[in-house]
């Protein structure tokens, strides 16, 4: 690199990031556990391979801003993927 330091992050920013991470670590643990007892593989996989792409992408068009709107949408439409997948199984185990 050029040896300049990289800038500090806002709240939000930290937040969004925070939260795409944590959500893309859940995707991976479910991906652990359908691949282990056989069970949403391909809803796992798709999951995964969704995020990866999504964020780049979004992170690519947003030039690197954590806050900016679109994003935030990517984030906010894979915590609708995680309550999506958790009534699913709700509704499995009942």
């Amino acid at each position: 690199m050029n040896g300049e330091p990289l800038p500090e992050l806002s709240r939000s920013q930290k937040l969004a990031a925070g939260a795409a991470a944590a959500l893309f670590l859940i995707a991976v643990g479910f991906l652990g556990f359908a691949l282990a007892n056989q069970v949403l593989v391909p809803f796992a996989i798709g999951w995964v391979a969704l995020q990866i792409f999504g964020y780049v992408g979004a992170l690519k068009f947003a030039k690197g801003d954590f806050a900016h709107p679109l994003f935030m949408n990517q984030v906010l439409l894979h915590v609708i993927a995680l309550a999506l997948l958790s009534m699913a199984l709700m509704k499995a185990l009942s």
